[in-house]
């Protein structure tokens, strides 16, 4: 592999030219205008900023090109390939040619103002750390910075923000794209200097070659051989992108409660292990967010970083007891014996907040309704319909101002607008909807017992010997050779929870044989009725497998009401 190191302005110019484009499994243009802005700040202050890789080659693949437009194509003898480096390239080619991003045939442009009054050093602000951003589509990224201070105050401590309406009208905010593609002297006069001696016009023009001088910015290319086979370069670039840890939101709000408190890491580390086997899903999903909440009384990680040492240290505490408090309640209360099997971590937050609030003293009612929340929250997918911080803000803004449980129900119904399964709901559903969980949740709760070993459904076992397994009831080799829908034979109404000793020793043996000659002999016909499993023999037959799926959605859809219907 070849190294060597090539300009800003040179891969810009390859794009432009056509000559580095994007092998088919590489994905399309997905930062946010604010992940731009800060890429910017980086390139002007000279910090690194990675390395690109790329696999020089003639052979004829499939290929697309970077979300701007290739302004001066060309048939080259041999193309580059972009496998690492395509968000920072195609973002760089946007600004210093002002070309709009293309995505999903639409043109968006990437505007990013430059603070030629910017403060002196280094960075004082914080930049924002936002987990929705992430995530979000490509015509909602596009927005303008800002917060509920004084946003005029604020923006004048930044050296690069996104455009707003507002800052344009302002002669000493700069358009990136503008300065690199326009007279410098123009934009001087547009900010008031109009002359060498004006005392602003060395500092100002200084700026905006420092900016300019972004396009000399010499990144260390990394370049694969020209003899490497696709299949080869195609398994170096899942490597690369498995290998190296994409960071998240939470990952950045760490990095930045850690800079301001040092040791918090092992703090973390030595709370979440107190969790048992959940201690890794605490440590994932659920600390730095509940740092989030109590620290600020919402759930977006984009103004952790502005906070004190002390006010962290305080919502720690809270988050400690109040995280504690939530996960027992659900393990206690609900029987939720794995939180992964929540349909998302959003849910345990409300909880907490709830009990926070409540200094930890549920009334019967209370507890009834908190758990009635939780199940419709959970079954319903209540964080997965749109955008889960903004939904959880809307719950938290509720109990934080001083709502009921029934208020926050009724936000949750005013979300998902039905609450009861409906007849023929749960048609095609399969293991990846909240419903799959759901029934195992109320099976459990009904007492429900694995089909040989008499053992009740559970997630805690001692070893893999007995540990819950999901299993279809008519085996999938047998449905396959008959030519039924994989979506049939994979839907819930065909799957029931069995321990894996129960599920190795049944196999792929039809229903009638393994019902009759050993699950009813040994255990009786309530072990079946209790996973809602036909009494009616006929229905075990292979030939009648469409008329046992239709006969199980029916008896599950009421199973899962009448349990939720009883915390009403």
């Amino acid at each position: 592999m070849q190294k060597s190191d090539i300009s800003v302005r040179d891969l810009v110019n390859k794009v432009q030219n056509d000559e580095l484009q994007l092998p088919e499994m590489q994905r399309k243009y997905v930062w946010t205008a604010t992940r731009v802005r800060d890429l910017l700040d980086s390139l002007y202050r000279n910090y690194p900023s990675g390395s690109i890789l790329v696999w020089q080659t003639s052979e004829n693949v499939v290929t697309h090109g970077l979300s701007v437009d290739a302004t001066k194509p060309n048939l080259p003898l041999s193309r580059w390939l972009l496998l690492d480096g395509q968000q920072r390239i195609t973002s760089l080619a946007a600004i210093l040619t002002g070309q709009p991003i293309i995505v999903r045939n639409r043109k968006r442009p990437i505007e990013i103002l430059f603070n030629l009054e910017h403060p002196e050093g280094p960075p004082i602000e914080v930049l924002e750390v936002d987990e929705e951003a992430e995530t979000a589509d490509i015509d909602e990224q596009m927005e303008n910075d800002g917060d509920d201070r004084d946003i005029q105050e604020e923006l004048k401590k930044r050296t690069f923000v996104v455009t707003s309406r507002a800052l344009k009208n302002i002669p000493t905010w700069v358009s990136v794209s503008d300065i690199f593609n326009k007279n410098h002297a123009e934009i001087l006069k547009r900010a008031g200097v109009t002359s060498f001696e004006d005392p602003n016009y060395l500092r100002y023009s200084d700026r905006l070659q420092k900016v300019k001088d972004i396009e000399k910015y010499m990144y260390d290319i990394q370049l694969l051989e020209s003899e490497m086979s696709y299949e080869e370069v195609t398994e170096i670039f899942v490597r690369v992108n498995s290998l190296g840890v994409k960071l998240r939101g939470s990952d950045l709000a760490l990095a930045q409660i850690t800079a301001k408190w040092r040791g918090f890491m092992n703090l973390m580390d030595d709370f979440a292990e107190t969790f048992g086997d959940d201690s890794d899903y605490v440590f994932d999903w659920l600390l730095v967010r509940f740092m989030t909440v109590f620290a600020t009384k919402q759930s977006k990680f984009k103004t952790i970083g502005r906070y004190s040492k002390e006010k962290l240290a305080e919502a720690w505490d809270i988050a400690q007891n109040s995280l504690r408090f939530a996960v027992n309640f659900l393990r206690k209360n609900a029987g939720i014996d794995n939180l992964e099997y929540l349909s998302s971590p959003m849910l345990v937050v409300p909880i907490a907040v709830f009990a926070y609030l409540h200094n930890e003293q549920l009334s019967m009612d209370e507890e009834k309704k908190l758990l009635r929340w939780f199940f419709l929250a959970h079954i319903r997918g209540h964080y997965g319909m749109g955008s889960s911080e903004s939904i959880l803000d809307a719950d938290l803004a509720v109990l934080f101002r001083g709502g009921t449980l029934d208020d926050l129900i009724a936000k949750l119904k005013e979300h998902v607008r039905r609450f009861e399964l409906e007849p023929g709901e749960l048609a095609g559903k399969t293991t990846v909807s909240p419903i799959f969980t759901m029934l195992y949740f109320v099976l459990k709760a009904n007492g429900a017992k694995d089909w040989l070993t008499g053992l009740q459904l559970s997630d805690k076992t001692l070893g893999d010997t007995h540990k819950i397994q999901w299993h279809h009831i008519f085996p999938k080799a047998q449905l396959t050779k008959r030519n039924i829908d994989s979506k049939d034979i994979n839907e819930i109404a065909n799957l029931a929870f069995i321990g894996g000793k129960t599920n190795r020793h049944i196999l792929d043996r039809e229903p009638i044989d393994y019902f009759t000659n050993e699950i009813i002999p040994k255990r009786g016909e309530t072990a079946l009725t209790s996973q809602l499993i036909p009494a009616d023999k006929r229905l075990w037959e292979m030939d009648n497998f469409q008329e046992f799926l239709a006969y199980r959605r029916s008896a599950i859809e009421q199973k899962i009401n009448d349990f939720l219907g009883k915390l009403s």
